[in-house]
C-alpha cells in the first residue's frame, strides 16, 4: 500500500494504535465531505457544489419538512412497540440526513435495496409509513411492489440484500441499461457499518468490480454494530476498503442532507454512466438502541451520545433557515402541527389492522400451489379449528350452555 494514501498506518500497528486512529475520526477525518456544518453554515466544497445549484430555500424546507415528518413516524413506531401494538421497531432517529440525503437523490428509473431501517428511504420512494406497518407487526412481508416504487421489500438478514443489489445490477448492465446520466440506470444498496463483517457484502463488492454493475453501495455507519463498536470491526476507515476492491470509496457527513444529496447524486451518476459500483460510507450516529429489543445503555457511554446530538441532523438544517434564509417560526409551526396529524394517522392505522388467519401463513409463501402444500394448508386449518371452542354441549354431557355451572351463581353467558 502507497504509504502517500490517506489513513495509511505503518504495518503491524498495536492495538492502542488502532483504537486511537478509529477515534480519530470522530468528526469524519479530513477527507469527510461536508457542506453543512453541525453549526448550520454552509461551506464551499469544490469538488460537489455543482450537485446542489437546483437546491434553494424551498428546497431546503423540504428537506426539514422530510427529516421532521420521518423522524416523528419512527417515534411513534417506537411508542406503539413499547404499548404491544409492534412486535419489534427497529429506530433511524439520528440518521434521518443519511436516508433522505441518498433517497432524494435517486432517479425514478433507479432502484433501491433497504435493509430493515431506511424508513427514511421508503419515505422518499412514496411508500407511506404505514405500508412499513405490517412487517413489523408481523401480519405480512412488506406491502408494497418493489417494481412500481423502484425500492425493494425489506430485507432482515443481515448483508443479504448486497447480493441481491448486486445481482439487479448485473442485470441492468446486461439488458444495456447503462452509458448516459439522463437515461442510465443505477442501483443503491443499503446497510450498516456491522453488515461489513458479512461475507455477502464482500461477496457483494468482488462481483460488482468483476462486471462493472451500476451498484452504490451506502453503508450507514452509525458507529455501532449492535454492541459492538466501529474499532471492533475494522482496522481502517470502511470507505478505503473499497480500494481494496477496485473501486472508488467516500466518506461524507451523513447528519448533513445537502452534502449527502450530492455525494450520492455524484454516485449514481458513476454507476448510470458507466463507471462501475462505489462505496459510500456515511458517517452518522444511531441515537437509539439497534432495535427495540436493545439497550444500548449496557454497552455505551450517555456522554457519547450527548456529543452527538450536537451534530442533529435536523437542528443544523433548521439552523441554517433560520440564520441564512430567515425562515420564520410559522414554517417550522405548520411542520410541527402536519408531523402530529401523521403520527396519529400512522397510530390509528396500526391500531385498526386486521388480524390475518392462519392460512395467511400459507398463502404468501409461494408465487404457484402444488398439492402436497395444499394438502399441508388443508390439515394444518382442520388442526387448528378443532381447538375452537365448540357450539353445542360435549357429548356425554347434561350440562347445557345456559345453565349454570357447578358451585356456581352465574350462567356462562353472564360470566
Amino acid at each position: 500500500m502507497p504509504s502517500s494514501w490517506p489513513g495509511f498506518v505503518e504495518p503491524d500497528p498495536t492495538p492502542q494504535q488502532v483504537i486511537a486512529g478509529l477515534h480519530a475520526t470522530v468528526e469524519g477525518g479530513e477527507d469527510l465531505v461536508q457542506v453543512l456544518t453541525p453549526e448550520g453554515v454552509r461551506v464551499a466544497e469544490p469538488r460537489f457544489d455543482h450537485y446542489l445549484t437546483d437546491i434553494d430555500v424551498d428546497g431546503l424546507k423540504a428537506f426539514y419538512r422530510d427529516m421532521v415528518l420521518v423522524r416523528r413516524v419512527d417515534r411513534e413506531a417506537n411508542a406503539l412497540q413499547r404499548q404491544g401494538q409492534l412486535g419489534i421497531w427497529v429506530p433511524l432517529l439520528g440518521q434521518e440526513a443519511a436516508q433522505i440525503g441518498a433517497g432524494r437523490a435517486m432517479a425514478a428509473r433507479d432502484m433501491a435495496f433497504p435493509s430493515y431501517r431506511e424508513h427514511g428511504v421508503a419515505w422518499c420512494r412514496g411508500i407511506d409509513p404505514t405500508e412499513l406497518l405490517g412487517i413489523f407487526r408481523g401480519t405480512d412481508q412488506g406491502s408494497w411492489d418493489p417494481a412500481e416504487t423502484g425500492f425493494h421489500l425489506y430485507t432482515i438478514v443481515i448483508g443479504n440484500q448486497c447480493l441481491n443489489a448486486t445481482g439487479y445490477a448485473m442485470g441492468q448492465r446486461f439488458d444495456g441499461k447503462v452509458g448516459e446520466a439522463s437515461t442510465g440506470e443505477a442501483t443503491i444498496c443499503f446497510f450498516g457499518d456491522g453488515a461489513t463483517s458479512q461475507g455477502d457484502v464482500h461477496e457483494g463488492f468482488v462481483w460488482s468490480a468483476v462486471y462493472d454493475a451500476p451498484v452504490v453501495f451506502f453503508c450507514q455507519n452509525n458507529q455501532w454494530a449492535i454492541s459492538e463498536p466501529l474499532e471492533r470491526q475494522t482496522r481502517v476507515p470502511l470507505y478505503q476498503r473499497a480500494r481494496g476492491y477496485g473501486f472508488p470509496g467516500i466518506r461524507v457527513d451523513g447528519n448533513d442532507v445537502l452534502a449527502t444529496l450530492a455525494v450520492t447524486r455524484w454516485a449514481l451518476e458513476e454507476c448510470r454512466t458507466g463507471n462501475g459500483p462505489v462505496l459510500i460510507e456515511a458517517f452518522t450516529y444511531r441515537m437509539d438502541a439497534h432495535t427495540t429489543s436493545d439497550d444500548p445503555s449496557r454497552y455505551r457511554l450517555s456522554d457519547e451520545l450527548e456529543l452527538w446530538k450536537l451534530k442533529d441532523p435536523i437542528e443544523r438544517l433548521r439552523v441554517n433557515l433560520v440564520r441564512e434564509h430567515q425562515v420564520g417560526q410559522d414554517f417550522f409551526d405548520g411542520i410541527a402541527a402536519e408531523s402530529d396529524e401523521l403520527a396519529a394517522r400512522f397510530r390509528a392505522y396500526c391500531v385498526a389492522m386486521p388480524q390475518p388467519g392462519p392460512e395467511r401463513m400459507f398463502s404468501e409463501v409461494y408465487a404457484e400451489s402444488a398439492p402436497v402444500w395444499d394438502r399441508q394448508r388443508d390439515e394444518y386449518l382442520a388442526y387448528h379449528a378443532s381447538f375452537q371452542a365448540p357450539e353445542e354441549p360435549l357429548a356425554g354431557s347434561s350440562i347445557s350452555a345456559e345453565e349454570p355451572l357447578a358451585g356456581s351463581s352465574i350462567s356462562a353467558e353472564e360470566a
